[in-house]
């Protein structure tokens, strides 16, 4: 009889126990099940004006008709520890095995603080970060995204990859506000002129993007259509910067944060002076019958080129391109250049400084047979096109010199370095220090010219081969920094010798 009593009594922990291993034994562990999210991207849409915090929340679903253990719950980069987190109740910048019961959900809370007063470089325009929700190696997260200072964001905070008509009735947009623009997606000029005024700071947020205009693409793009214009007008002691909006010591120097600036067929009207564009894809790309004046500006730390004129208009005076990582200036099927006292550098990369071309194929360049050609005119004085390549200018003429004027390219008073362009093409350019470059120096690795390519300083060499052999230019008095050139023996390119 105890005995009966004593099992009556241990039935009920033992069926407690077996139906706890069996549902131990039903989660899913192995990594193998798919959560679903509330939203893709938290977004903390608080711009902070002083030190202060913010919480948003989300919701992590089960949709499996069985329980799952997630392995762990992180996040990802949380540098200098602007974003907490709690799970399910559980705080911490890790959480590991949280368990979600079948057809069940959780909450995600996570917390951001911000001193806008601390530099760029620690509390920077958009903080990003992610929660990875990890398990056997199957990983799924949720988007962080904060607002670091108190700027103009435009044209929205929440416009990551969306292209936005800019128009105002044909008139102008002055931005001249001293808090600095962040441009955030896409923006298409049209039927409105842009002028940013002197001193005003532009950052352009990139990444990775998608829409139905562009496909796939790196976000942050500055597109003047026809009838729009943008205007920088810097001065040199107020210039105007473009540039990434990653401004930590380690992303300073980074190109391809960005997409660049487009000037979209047939805008006229654009003008750049004192402005410096970096840290692009390319700084600047003008298409077919567009036009772009730039003065006194600078393009650098590019991945592919700094300028790309596709049968456009353009002119540059006292402008400086370097560190770009693909030809520093494309100039293709044709188009009119003026180019005045301008310095390209390309080091370190086998790229040219400069390449023109008169047509541009449609299909694959090797094969060529959807093709067009366009006239192209092009002049260079007291320029200079070096850098660490045997040739520093490449010269493509679908004619091969039979047709004139679809090749009109001059350069006077240069310093180029060129080589195998004197023997290649059939010998077509053998005579180009008399026909094509007049008076102009082709420079060799061991003449002195910049005081330091390194470092990326291309001011002049105490003994530049560039001093006093500029044609003397009345109306271009001054160099890019300002100092007087001297009006009867100027020094070549954009810096003269002091």
């Amino acid at each position: 009889m105890k005995y009966t009593i004593l099992w009556f009594l241990l039935l009920p922990a033992l069926a407690l126990a077996i139906l706890a291993c069996e549902e131990e034994d039903n989660f899913i562990t192995d990594g193998s099940f798919s959560l679903e999210f509330s939203t893709d991207t938290l977004r903390f849409d608080t711009v902070f004006t002083e030190l202060g915090s913010a919480t948003r929340s989300f919701k992590v679903y089960n949709r499996n008709s069985r329980p799952v253990r997630i392995g762990k719950v992180r996040i990802a980069g949380n540098e200098g520890g602007k974003f907490r987190m709690n799970v399910d109740g559980i705080p911490g910048e890790e959480v590991d095995n949280v368990e979600i019961w079948a057809n069940d959900s959780i909450y995600v809370f996570v917390e951001v603080t911000i001193d806008p007063d601390q530099p760029l470089s620690a509390s920077p325009f958009v903080i990003e970060d992610a929660i990875v929700f990890e398990t056997q190696g199957n990983q799924q997260q949720v988007s962080l995204e904060a607002w670091g200072q108190n700027a103009n964001y435009f044209p929205s905070r929440f416009n990551r990859g969306v292209p936005v008509l800019l128009s105002c009735d044909n008139g102008a947009l002055v931005w001249d506000d001293p808090k600095p623009y962040i441009i955030y997606g896409v923006i298409l000029i049209d039927s409105c002129a842009l002028e940013v005024m002197a001193g005003t700071h532009i950052y352009v947020h990139g990444g990775i993007a998608q829409n139905d205009l562009f496909g796939v693409f790196n976000d942050g793009i500055i597109y003047t259509l026809q009838n729009g214009s943008i205007r920088l007008r810097g001065t040199q002691e107020r210039p105007i910067v473009v540039q990434g909006d990653r401004l930590e010591e380690a992303f300073l120097d980074d190109p391809g944060q960005w997409q660049g600036i487009i000037i979209g067929k047939g805008s006229k009207g654009n003008l750049m002076e004192y402005t410096t564009v970096r840290n692009s894809i390319f700084s600047v790309y003008v298409d077919s019958l567009g036009e772009l004046t730039a003065r006194n500006s600078q393009f650098y730390n590019t991945n592919s080129s700094g300028l790309i004129g596709f049968r456009s208009k353009i002119s540059l005076e006292n402008c400086l391109v370097y560190n770009n990582q693909s030809t520093s200036i494309q100039i293709i099927q044709g188009g009119e250049y003026d180019f005045t006292y301008c310095t390209v550098a390309s080091y370190g990369v086998d790229a040219s400084a400069i390449s023109m071309s008169n047509f541009f194929c449609y299909d694959d360049f090797l094969s060529c047979q959807i093709l067009r050609e366009a006239p192209l005119s092009a002049t260079f004085r007291n320029c200079i096109f070096f850098g660490s390549r045997r040739d520093e200018v490449q010269l493509s003429d679908l004619f091969a010199g039979q047709n004139p004027a679809f090749f009109d390219v001059r350069f006077e008073n240069c310093i180029v370095r060129v080589e195998n362009l004197l023997q290649q093409q059939n010998g077509l350019y053998a005579d180009f220090f008399e026909d094509e470059c007049v008076n102009c120096i082709n420079g060799s690795r061991d003449d002195a010219l910049f005081a330091d390519p390194n470092e990326d300083d291309y001011r002049l060499d105490t003994l530049s081969i560039a001093e006093g052999r500029a044609i003397p230019i009345p109306a271009i008095p001054i160099d890019l920094e300002g100092a007087q050139r001297d009006p009867a023996m100027p020094d070549i390119g954009c810096f003269e010798y002091r």
